[in-house]
């Protein structure tokens, strides 16, 4: 599983390709709610606290948990008055998604390997042939922790410039529709 910092990386990622305008892509609310959903299936690692089974890669790493994490994420921001509740919740959606993809590009080594994708259609577990990313360990001995901090630098080679990129790409959007919206305004 990549790391929360390769998770948030990507939900920042997903908020930026999807802010509208510039109210959007500062919006504190957003911001979160993107991060947030892209982190939040790693929750199931609690689980073990309940019962001492492994939950990770299980039903939160499904397409069916992000479609239920999107329309509850609907409600909520329809009752919280958000602006655009239902694109912030389809934002909710793909930063969730998202987290399903970095975890089926890693190296796997917790059984069960891979996750459960297509839950609640399929309890069949997948995972990529190819791993970009590294496996986090879960310990705290100084080679796990050495091993994870290299695990970390990769993830950030691989995506701050897809995260940067994302900027580029929406600030000259927003600046490209500025301009058009200038011109139209004047004689």
């Amino acid at each position: 599983m990549p790391s929360p910092l390769a998770h948030g990386l990507v939900g920042l990622t997903v908020h930026i390709l999807a802010a509208r305008d510039r109210e959007d892509l500062r919006d504190p609310r957003r911001i979160a709610a993107a991060i947030g959903a892209a982190v939040l299936p790693d929750l199931d690692l609690a689980f073990r606290f309940l019962d001492g089974r492994n939950h990770h890669d299980n039903e939160t790493h499904s397409l069916g948990c992000a479609v239920l994490a999107a329309a509850a994420s609907a409600v909520l921001f329809l009752l919280l008055r958000l602006r655009r509740p239902f694109a912030l919740a389809l934002v909710v959606g793909l930063s969730w998604t998202s987290h399903l993809v970095l975890d089926y590009l890693n190296v796997d080594t917790s059984p069960p390997i891979g996750i459960m994708a297509l839950w609640p259609l399929s309890t069949a577990h997948f995972k990529s042939p190819v791993p970009i990313f590294m496996d986090i360990g879960r310990t705290l001995t100084w080679t796990t922790v050495r091993h994870d901090a290299v695990a970390g630098a990769w993830e950030c080679v691989v995506l701050v410039p897809l995260l940067l990129a994302a900027w580029r790409h929406k600030r000259r959007r927003l600046e490209e529709s500025e301009w058009h919206a200038g011109s139209r305004a004047s004689p």
